[in-house]
């Protein structure tokens, strides 16, 4: 089975800026001293062992950066963020495979050529990285075939020349993964030839990042977004207020000053932010930094990731919850990818 890596990949290098933010911690170094197992991360919160599932890790590997361990409530077992990563028996439970799938967005039906998914007219997602700054356990590319998508220079160069060949693609985004694990000589190199092509005029970084790890947004990786000649869109991935912390609001602050436009889109998880209440807290927190609510997934059925299902009028109830309370532009729209269709689905 294909696993996003739990491991720091090939395009990561050290950087020479300096980070912006005040951590003394770089990114690089967050990574390799991520938590790598469900045992460890039940002790740093002094919980008991018995509230994982080793079978369920080997399954799909734990991985967790400190800095979002440090969120979490210690002696918590039910701790929305802890409920994200710790790998359950309920992801291996016959009873959450009813409808369960390897690929249930339709990535490899969508795939021009390998690393290259093209689903929406004008947009195009380039693979970037198999790698993530984080495991979430309701991953939807939990399966995907990470070791066929070609990565780095040599391996985009396929890519590239198919979207200089196209010019129907007005927008590409940026995905994996999570592209911000790959370095910034990387990015800066990889966004230069993408601004070459005239008719792209959008770039789209879908990242959780920042989330976990908020001194990834340094000086180098601040400097290509502000130089792009094409507009430059960042699509975090926040489910929930305690995940936003001052760290997190003075990397996006960052990214708006270099001209970056922020949007966020989350899932809808059981048990984690299936309320009205904690869904309008996030979205007013969103906002008050700038950052749009973009979407609400309804869950991907993702072979493992069922037991975090809700039923869509939970989501329907939630919405018509967040229009009584907010401004139209503080609501996200609850959507469902489904396979073969040409954008997303209200619902």
């Amino acid at each position: 089975m294909a696993t996003i890596l739990a491991s720091i990949p090939s395009g990561v290098e050290a950087t020479s800026g300096s980070t912006t933010l005040t951590s003394p911690i770089r990114w690089q170094e967050s990574m390799r001293s991520a938590v790598r197992s469900s045992g460890e991360l039940l002790r740093l919160l002094n919980l008991s062992d018995s509230e994982h599932s080793e079978a369920a890790a080997k399954d799909f590997p734990v991985f967790v950066p400190r800095e979002f361990v440090a969120k979490m409530q210690v002696g918590d077992p039910l701790d929305p963020l802890l409920q994200q990563v710790l790998a359950s028996s309920d992801e291996l439970d016959e009873k959450w495979s009813v409808g369960a799938l390897q690929d249930p967005v339709g990535d490899e039906a969508a795939k021009r050529i390998p690393g290259l998914l093209q689903k929406y007219e004008g947009r195009a997602l380039l693979i970037t990285s198999g790698a993530c700054a984080v495991h979430c356990r309701y991953c939807f590319r939990r399966h995907y075939p990470y070791q066929s998508a070609p990565k780095g220079r040599s391996g985009w160069q396929e890519s590239l020349a198919a979207l200089r060949a196209d010019d129907s693609v007005e927008e590409v985004i940026l995905s994996g993964g999570d592209p911000l694990t790959v370095a910034d000589s990387q990015l800066q190199w990889l966004v230069n030839e993408l601004n070459q092509i005239d008719h792209i005029r959008r770039l789209r970084v879908h990242t959780r990042t920042p989330v976990v790890i908020p001194q990834r947004i340094c000086d180098d990786l601040l400097a290509w977004v502000q130089s792009s000649r094409a507009a430059v869109y960042f699509v975090l991935h926040v489910n929930h207020p305690r995940e936003i912390d001052a760290s997190f609001a003075a990397a996006m602050k960052q990214l708006r000053t270099a001209s970056a436009t922020l949007l966020n889109q989350s899932v809808l998880l059981r048990g984690v932010n299936d309320s009205p209440e904690v869904q309008l807290e996030l979205c007013r927190a969103l906002v008050d930094m700038q950052v749009l609510p973009y979407y609400l997934h309804q869950l991907d059925r993702a072979a493992g990731a069922l037991h975090f299902e809700t039923k869509v009028d939970v989501g329907l109830a939630i919405i018509d919850h967040l229009r009584a309370k907010l401004p139209g532009y503080a609501v996200p729209k609850f959507v469902r990818e489904e396979p073969g269709r040409p954008s997303k689905t209200p619902l």
